[in-house]
């Protein structure tokens, strides 16, 4: 259900999205109280709002021909975040982290903060629902890297979960781990513990490093 009272609603905008530096632009066609949906060019943008830095009406909106129906049944429940992503389970979604930081692959599980998406190139991927930018669904035909299903088929997480993802953190101590991605070496290593809001790696060398929970983004175990 749309928000009638935004006046930037069902019109162009452009949308400074924090840690990407070109804006996404497109019509404004759903907001709710944690979420923002823009109808780009391609693709369908959902959007947490704690993480649009800038929000402002575009000159023109662009073409949308190439866009297909709404991924998702419109529902008359105002849409929130976590509906989107129980939503795009099983889904060819594209999700954006930061920086060059794109995944593509299927939510699988959805936790209190954080959830789990199975992507071909890093397999279970532990995302921390604080840090997601935003996600983008395919259309319903796409699979990744035109796979046929029989060579990529939607898999449950190996991984037994815990409710939040500091529980789900403390439960790889003793794993080998990559954190953020592997963006910089010094994120990939053995998990040693975590405590006081420290997690504690053995890098390539040996070396602990201790990076601060509230940075961390995703986890895999490679």
């Amino acid at each position: 259900m749309k928000n009638p009272n935004h006046p930037l609603l069902d019109k162009p905008v452009e949308v400074e999205v924090a840690g990407k530096g070109v804006p996404l632009r497109g019509k404004m066609i759903d907001l709710g109280q944690d979420i923002i949906v823009i109808r780009g060019a391609s693709h369908f943008y959902y959007i947490p709002l704690v993480h649009v830095k800038q929000l402002r009406p575009a000159s023109q909106e662009e073409s949308t021909e190439a866009v297909p129906e709404m991924p998702y049944e419109p529902q008359s429940d105002p849409i929130s975040y976590r509906k989107v992503l129980f939503n795009a389970k099983g889904m060819f979604s594209e999700l954006y982290i930061a920086g060059s930081q794109s995944i593509h692959g299927y939510v699988t599980s959805v936790m209190n903060d954080y959830f789990t998406f199975y992507s071909p190139v890093y397999h279970t991927v532990i995302v921390s629902l604080s840090h997601l930018k935003y996600l983008s669904p395919y259309h319903p035909d796409v699979t990744p890297y035109t796979l046929p299903p029989e060579q990529f088929p939607l898999k449950p997480s190996p991984i037994s979960l815990a409710r939040t993802f500091d529980q789900q953190i403390r439960k790889l101590i003793g794993e080998f781990v990559v954190l953020d991605l592997g963006d910089h070496p010094n994120k990939t290593g053995i998990l040693k513990q975590m405590e006081d809001g420290m997690i504690e790696l053995a890098n390539a060398a040996g070396q602990p490093v201790y990076i601060h929970f509230d940075h961390v983004k995703t986890v895999h175990v490679p």
